[in-house]
């Protein structure tokens, strides 16, 4: 019997053997064995899809549970490491899973791999990738950025792939990568990406993590996950006209907000499914990061069958519609919420600025932006990212594009384009996209994130100059793109991008407004209409990737003790059994703290090997309630203003304990795990606020420090700048049970509040070990 075989294609080839004399029992086995084990990619030709395994999970946790189940649930739950025996409760249990593989991008990969060195072990557990996407600069256009990245060595080259099981892609977006290699239906894939749930436009439960938790993965540890709700979004009708995938989350992300969907899974499901392609699913699942949920997923479908074929994984595919019933929701399945959107009443949408959220359609855009005092100018207008970056979405942008070159118009705004992969790099100039895209005035540039994630060395203006971009990114914060707090960011789709850019102007809604010709004309744009998929084959361009030894047993990495770029980790220390007492408050945040705010991005990647280098830009971008500045807080030892990091490594040489005070949802935005790394080596204890974005909470836990939540939010506002706190009850700290803390003032009074936490077992194990790494290594020694 072969392990890897279905019992009714077992029976049928049974009853072949039985019509076909002389052949051997054995060579059927071969043959059926051989028909069953499908490659997880092609650069691992010896990981195999396992859906047997994830079908008697799902077997196993149907019977215990007896009710339908979800896609999401099918999916993780198929992933336990003990099905029979694991606590379920949707939004309270911790799940104890095993994902499939690992996937890291340059930036977060460097710590990742500090740890995974500082853990001891010799190899991988499962499959990790590490993709050079971060560490590229725009300015001048693809080869020239790609050139100049290397010269100044911003590109990622320590020797860390060197180890063995690991694989290196170069200049290619982690996201789009994952789509086009390494997603499929059914798998669990974690990544050190806070967009890797681009994954689930193909069926998969691809969940953004820190480094720490990749480490876990990498180890062969069962990772934790809070068990997540799951929210639903039906989908009817059918998207047409100038409304695209981008808009459906757009549409989401108003009705949820930034925090709305914190602790669940958003699964796409209904009629409505079947007209968006595969490509355009991503889009939706990778900016579901926005939303604060754990992941997004599609089920299973014709879509994503062709985009497998197409990729090269049409095995994949066949072997995904035998099992099928496992890759799509059951009916009556229940979820934590539904949502219900008509597509065929989807207009065109523009989220900004300053945060994805704030939702607007093309139509209105343009006077709430002269109401509000927005810029209505466009400076300049970005196409692509990990969000927005297929062969589908150059298309429609391109033929945006034609139709104003066939009128003789140009861009009146900037316009970039940043290809998704080297494959759709290639793709595109070959079929003359990126001719067209440059003709109407863009500029290509590398494949890789570029002004998504502030790695842009814009020019054309002033930091403090107020101004308004538009982007098909996934984020807006402030300062984000160009580090300029005054620039205006918006997000929307491809096309959308494209036709305000060559209006210049938000004003323009390309459903009823005209541009003018060259020859004095005026004209109206078409809805763009584009191939889902090239016609011919992908083109894949250059070979980006870069196989691991056979034998990487005797791989070792040397780090140069002056090094600005790496530094080897020391272990971070442990609890001392006492409660944490008198601490000094480093910075009471006012609004939004996301992690960019707190691990600032850009100019500061290239230190993400070196904590303390990078730590000099701790909440450099938080603003001080007590005086509405960024980067300025009151040192309470000699009452002087400065940096906050300045402030920090000073109480950190006194020996002063202190904490961080914030405000809802703290730590949206990036999986970067700096921004809990560096307030935990800076001598941070605590962080206390009214509520945590997932990911960082969790982050913040792998290090050793205190998440807590205010029980009464109103509770932010007793607490001042010039005050000391004290945690008590730590001997007794517990899952469920609070901890209080003592508020000292400066005039000698003192407030007692109850702090909540999400503390499990296991992580409180992490707490009083100093940090999940610390843990680790305690239990390698028993």
């Amino acid at each position: 019997r072969c392990t890897y075989c279905k019992p009714e294609i077992f029976r049928e080839w049974l009853s072949i053997l039985a019509l076909s004399k002389g052949v051997r029992r054995y060579h059927a086995s071969r043959v059926l064995c051989q028909r069953a084990k499908v490659a997880m990619s092609q650069f691992e030709p010896s990981e195999f899809v396992n859906y047997e395994k994830l079908e008697k999970n799902i077997n196993i946790v149907r019977k215990r549970l007896d009710r339908p189940l979800t896609l999401s649930e099918k999916i993780v739950y198929g992933h336990l490491d003990d099905p029979a025996k694991q606590d379920i409760e949707r939004g309270k249990t911790y799940l104890r899973l095993r994902p499939d593989r690992v996937a890291m991008q340059d930036a977060t990969a460097q710590m990742a791999m500090l740890q995974f060195i500082s853990s001891g072990l010799p190899r991988v557990a499962v499959p990790s990738t590490i993709h050079c996407d971060h560490l590229i600069e725009a300015q001048l256009g693809g080869e020239k950025d790609l050139r100049r990245a290397k010269v100044i060595d911003l590109y990622f080259a320590p020797a860390f792939y060197l180890l063995e099981a690991f694989f290196l892609h170069k200049s290619l977006l982690l996201s789009q990568i994952i789509l086009e290699n390494y997603s499929y239906p059914g798998v669990m894939l974690i990544g050190t990406d806070s967009h890797t749930p681009n994954g689930g436009g193909l069926g998969a439960i691809c969940i953004g993590v820190g480094g720490a938790d990749a480490v876990d993965v990498m180890a062969g540890i069962p990772w934790e996950l809070k068990c997540p709700k799951v929210i639903g979004v039906k989908l009817t009708g059918s998207l047409s006209g100038w409304s695209s995938p981008k808009d459906v989350i757009l549409k989401v992300a108003g009705i949820l907000t930034v925090k709305g969907g914190t602790g669940a899974i958003i699964e796409y499901h209904g009629p409505g499914v079947d007209s968006i392609s595969c490509t355009g699913m991503a889009t939706i699942c990778n900016m579901g990061a926005e939303i604060g949920a754990t992941t997004s997923v599609f089920p299973y479908n014709s879509r994503m069958k062709t985009y497998l074929s197409k990729t090269g994984r049409a095995a994949i595919a066949s072997l995904a519609d035998e099992f099928q019933e496992h890759l799509k929701p059951d009916p009556g399945c229940p979820y934590d919420q539904l949502i219900e959107i008509n597509l065929n009443e989807l207009k065109p949408l523009i989220n900004g600025p300053f945060t994805p959220d704030l939702a607007h359609t093309v139509e209105e855009v343009g006077a709430v932006a002269e109401k509000k005092g927005w810029p209505v100018d466009i400076r300049v207008g970005l196409i692509g990212s990990c969000t927005n970056s297929s062969y589908e979405d150059m298309g429609r942008s391109a033929a945006v594009a034609k139709q104003a070159l066939a009128h003789g118009v140009k861009c009146k705004s900037q316009f970039t384009i940043t290809p998704g992969s080297e494959q759709i790099r290639a793709t595109i100039e070959r079929d003359g996209y990126s001719k067209i895209l440059r003709d109407v005035g863009g500029v290509v540039l590398a494949n890789a994130c570029g002004p998504c994630i502030g790695q842009w060395d814009r020019k054309d203006t002033k930091k403090g100059e107020k101004n308004t971009i538009v982007t098909s990114y996934n984020r807006n914060f402030t300062g984000r793109n160009d580090a300029n707090p005054e620039t205006h960011a918006f997000v929307t789709s491809p096309e959308i991008v494209t036709a305000l850019s060559l209006a210049g102007t938000l004003k323009f809604n390309p459903e009823v407004d005209f541009l003018t010709g060259s020859d004095g004309k005026k004209f109206k744009l078409e809805p763009p209409d584009a191939d889902e998929l090239p016609k011919l084959e992908f083109d894949p361009g250059q070979d980006t990737y870069q196989h691991p030894p056979k034998d990487g047993s005797s791989q070792h990495v040397d780090v140069s003790p002056t090094s600005q770029r790496l530094q080897l980790l020391e272990p971070f220390d442990k609890w001392n059994g006492k409660d944490l007492e008198d601490m000094l408050i480093l910075i009471k945040v006012k609004g939004k703290c996301t992690t960019d705010h707190i691990s600032a991005a850009g100019p500061w990647l290239k230190f993400r090997g070196h904590l303390d280098n990078i730590s000099n830009n701790l909440l450099i971008g938080a603003i001080n309630i007590e005086n509405d500045k960024a980067n300025t807080v009151r040192n309470a030892l000699t009452q002087e203003f400065g940096p906050v990091p300045d402030t920090a490594r000073y109480y950190k040489k006194e020996g002063i304990n202190w904490v961080v005070v914030g405000d809802e949802n703290y730590g949206e935005g990036s999986s970067r795990e700096h921004a809990a790394l560096e307030p935990r080596h800076l001598g941070g204890r605590a962080i206390i606020v009214k509520s945590f974005a997932r990911i960082h909470e969790t982050n913040l836990k792998k290090q050793g420090l205190l998440p807590l939540t205010f029980a009464d939010p109103a509770d932010y506002d007793k607490i001042h700048p010039v005050d000391k706190l004290s945690i008590v009850g730590l001997k007794d700290f517990a899952p469920g049970k609070p901890l209080k803390c003592i508020i000292k003032h400066p005039n000698g009074s003192q407030e007692t509040i109850v702090l909540n936490h999400t503390f499990n077992e296991t992580q409180i194990e992490w707490f009083q070990a100093g940090s999940a790494l610390n843990r680790m290594k305690e239990l390698q020694k028993h």
